[in-house]
């Protein structure tokens, strides 16, 4: 079950202050996360590591970031945010063609 939880946060990979809207799970500008939830909005897990952008796809017209957290291995999708960096997505797409 989803909790909706407003937060704003300073991203912990690239340091830019983020206003949270209920449903903000990741950074605007570098697309990272943090592996905080068990279930979407809980914060029940322990690990807390970072979650890093390591790809994305298309489902149901929408565009789906996949992550992984660099400390557990844990793969979340997240749904794109209207304000992400298309930069940032591009940067993905570049390194997963390009490595």
């Amino acid at each position: 079950m989803f909790r909706k939880n407003k937060e704003d946060f300073i991203c912990e990979q690239c340091g830019e202050s983020v206003k949270g809207d209920g449903y903000t799970n990741h950074c605007p500008y570098c697309l990272y996360s943090k592996h905080v939830d068990v279930h979407p909005g809980d914060r029940a897990s322990d690990c807390h590591g970072l979650m890093v952008p390591i790809d994305n796809e298309a489902k149901q017209g929408d565009l789906v970031l996949i992550h992984k957290c660099a400390k557990c291995g844990f793969i979340k999708r997240n749904k794109r945010a209207d304000n992400d960096s298309l930069d940032s997505i591009q940067k993905i797409n570049k390194k997963i063609i390009y490595g």
